[in-house]
């Protein structure tokens, strides 16, 4: 009866497996005597994503759903309810009636596995693990009965690195017809619409093999196609209805000067065939994945041949491709098909593996048999031949993601189930505290850490990739490595030093008046895309006032000697003897202060650690506030101690007294003072405990005093007696050895 607050609804009263409902419907068909669909209450619709629930239309309750074939997505029809046969019993599950319904399997693929993307790669894989038997499609090679009047032209920058194989089909006289109930159901199963015969043959074959294919109305295009490289502003009307704008890197299909297709993408809609079509061309090519991705990614076009190409296609399928579409159409087309027309060539891509069996108990844990492992594989596509109890196994040209031994035993344990992988407790290597995991490296970098955070430097974390510009900052042109796939930008190369992250903190922090800076990090640095190219240094910035504001002490900003003392600090932790450096001031790194920046060399060779101001050019590039000082220790070039002391060596106190004297030498004022401290060591060793500098007097006054380009330096010697109290005479000899050792090594003189 009709609803009492609706004109285009109905109130009926349903029979079903519990009884009589009343549900409301507003299909034209609905009338009494008729058998239908019913959802009821708990049931859930795929077509309009709802579960059906008791509830009032207009007023009035309603207990199910009388659905349509839309709603089931069985079809698009959405004009009425579903009418079945009366002879069928009321309560039985609508599935159990029609019998024609297909399982859907619903898989996500990942994209190292193209072969994956056509049901019969899907169905390969799931025959080998013993659901059903792969059935090989035999393919007979269809002969052409004339010369194709079309030409191919492939360009050589396109075969380089775009295009390396195209092949073309004519047939002619084909009538381009509503394709066969089995092909439309088909092609309706997986989600697809068909449109005429010609273009579900090709989408058939791109979901069925893994093949996506082309089809061209011949008689729209002239009689050569140009597989080519765009040119800056083309534009093409593709097949979903939008024109795209063209770049020179994008790679076309052309006929004289229109574009056709846009390689690997999609087709042009100005050539594509429609019911008058009788003569056409079919293309199958290869495409490079880095070239169909870039088009495809930049031209935002999601389409199933891009799908296919960027991952992979089965080269060896090209060829076959064409034969399986030519045949195809010629069935139910008809037409008469021409030679193959073959543009390029195909590269050799002949793969052999060696396989020990056993190493799937190495690396997984599971045993499994000799012939199981090559049935597997056998049934995977792959060809296995025994040779001295290995297997020698060749793989299948749609497999591109197996180039080891580990993918084949990866293969062969998913398909065998990693669920049967059994249970098993940890070994027991002995009784008591286990071995330290970490290598002596790792230890000492734990011990550098801790020491520079302790001399109040801040643990900074920084991303390894870098821009362009920085890069060029701190590295040389044959240092930087650049990432063929950056995710933006801005991260485009690997560092060559971690002060460029650093920096960048240091920036942050100053725009937000956090100006006194104090931070460090540990980690690698990129020299080279291969191993051994990479490093592991500890590097930090300082910068604004070595000690924050206060009313007991004044304030400073760091200088080069805070940023010495953090870098002497921390290699005398990992066992470094300060005592035996060698300060250079040359061969610096391009990103220091040329006059406020030293490197501290362990013998003339061994660089330990560069240290200074950074210079300008960089602290303007980043704009940086003040000084700012950065250190790097090469933590690599640190040699471990010859002998690891488990107890520390007893405390040696003469009972001699020791006797201090003071010498001031004039040098030239680019004199470093630590070379006159190490002549004064060096003069005797086992006499002479310290050397400390207690005056410099230079600048204008000390020139007219010294003379031009001259300075003092002062410094107090601490004689340290072992055997006996000193004499006069002794103190006389070590003063003159002391004399004599900062004139030869520095040229100095007593100062009178």
């Amino acid at each position: 009866k009709k609803h009492p607050n609706a004109d285009k609804l109905k109130v009926c009263e349903v029979l079903t497996s519990e009884g009589k409902k009343q549900i409301i419907c507003g299909a034209p068909n609905a009338r009494p005597g008729i058998k239908v669909v019913v959802a009821q209450p708990g049931d859930y619709i795929p077509g309009i994503d709802t579960t059906i629930n008791v509830g009032k239309i207009r007023g009035v309750e309603s207990f199910g759903m009388m659905c349509s074939e839309k709603e089931l997505e069985i079809s698009d029809e959405h004009e009425g309810i579903i009418e079945i046969d009366s002879n069928i019993n009321i309560g039985e599950r609508y599935i159990d009636v029609v019998k024609n319904f297909d399982v859907t399997i619903d898989i996500a693929i990942t994209p190292n596995r193209p072969d994956a993307l056509g049901v019969r790669g899907i169905a390969r894989d799931l025959a080998a693990r013993g659901l059903g038997k792969y059935i090989e499609k035999e393919i007979l090679p269809v002969k052409g009965t004339f010369e194709s009047s079309v030409r191919i032209n492939l360009k050589k920058d396109v075969i380089d690195n775009a295009c390396e194989l195209f092949i073309g089909r004519q047939i002619r006289g084909v009538k381009n017809t509503t394709s066969p109930k089995w092909l439309r159901d088909r092609l309706v199963a997986i989600g697809l619409r068909p449109i005429s015969a010609l273009v579900d043959i090709t989408n058939f074959i791109t979901f069925d093999s893994g093949r996506p294919l082309h089809v061209f109305d011949l008689d729209k295009l002239e009689d050569e196609l140009t597989v080519r490289k765009a040119i800056a502003g083309e534009r093409i009307l593709a097949l979903d209805g939008n024109e795209y704008e063209l770049k020179s890197e994008d790679t076309v299909i052309s006929s004289g000067k229109n574009v056709e297709a846009i390689a690997g993408v999609i087709g042009g809609l100005n050539s594509g065939c429609n019911p008058e079509t009788t003569n056409v061309l079919l293309e199958a090519a290869l495409f490079s994945p880095n070239s169909t991705a870039r088009t495809g990614r930049r031209l935002k076009i999601n389409s199933d041949a891009r799908y296919r190409f960027e991952r992979g296609v089965d080269p060896n399928f090209t060829f076959s491709g064409i034969e399986l579409a030519t045949q195809m159409i010629i069935e139910i087309c008809g037409g008469e098909a021409s030679e193959s027309i073959v543009a390029g060539s195909m590269r050799e891509d002949e793969r052999y593996i060696k396989l020990d069996p056993n190493k799937v108990d190495s690396l997984i844990g599971m045993q499994i048999t000799k012939n199981e492992q090559a049935k597997i594989l056998r049934e995977l596509g792959f060809k296995v031949k025994e040779e001295s109890e290995k297997f020698i196994v060749k793989v299948p040209s749609w497999r591109p993601d197996v180039s080891g031994d580990a993918d084949l035993v990866e293969e062969i344990v998913r398909v065998n189930s990693l669920s049967k992988l059994p249970g098993k407790p940890l070994l027991n290597f002995g009784i008591g505290v286990g071995k330290s995991t970490l290598t002596e490296n790792q230890k000492r970098n734990f011990v550098l850490r801790r020491k520079i955070a302790a001399e109040g430097l801040n643990e900074c974390i920084t991303y390894s990739f870098i821009d362009q510009k920085s890069a060029e900052k701190f590295g040389s042109d044959f240092e930087l490595v650049k990432l063929s796939n950056p995710i933006s930008s801005e991260m485009s190369h690997m560092r060559p030093s971690l002060l460029p992250g650093l920096c960048q903190a240091t920036y942050r922090n100053q725009s937000r008046s956090n100006n006194d800076i104090k931070i460090f990090e540990i980690g690698e640095v990129f020299t080279g895309g291969e191993p051994g190219d990479q490093k592991i240094h500890a590097s930090g910035v300082l910068a604004g006032s070595f000690i924050a504001r206060n009313a007991f002490s004044a304030q400073r900003p760091v200088d080069v000697f805070d940023c010495k003392s953090v870098v002497e600090q921390a290699l005398s932790e990992i066992g470094v003897n300060l005592e035996g450096l060698l300060l250079k001031r040359s061969d610096l790194p391009k990103y220091y202060h040329p006059g406020r920046a030293g490197i501290l060399m362990l013998g003339p060779k061994i660089k330990l650690a560069y240290f200074g101001e950074l210079h300008p050019k960089i602290t303007k590039f980043y704009n940086l506030k003040g000084s700012v000082m950065g250190f790097e220790i090469l933590i690599e070039n640190v040699p471990f101690p010859k002998h690891k002391k488990t107890v520390r060596p007893s405390v040696a106190i003469s009972e001699f007294q020791p006797v201090e004297r003071d010498f001031a030498f004039v040098v030239d004022s680019g004199c470093e003072v630590a070379s006159i401290q190490r002549a004064i060591q060096n003069a005797d060793k086992e006499l002479i405990s310290k050397v400390m500098i207690f005056d410099i007097f230079e600048g204008e006054t000390a020139e007219q005093q010294l003379g031009s380009d001259k300075k003092s330096v002062a410094l107090t010697v601490k004689l340290q007696p072992r055997q006996a109290t000193l004499t006069e005479a002794d103190l006389e000899g070590v003063s003159t050895k002391i004399i004599e050792a900062v004139n030869k090594h520095t040229d100095g003189v007593l100062r009178s």
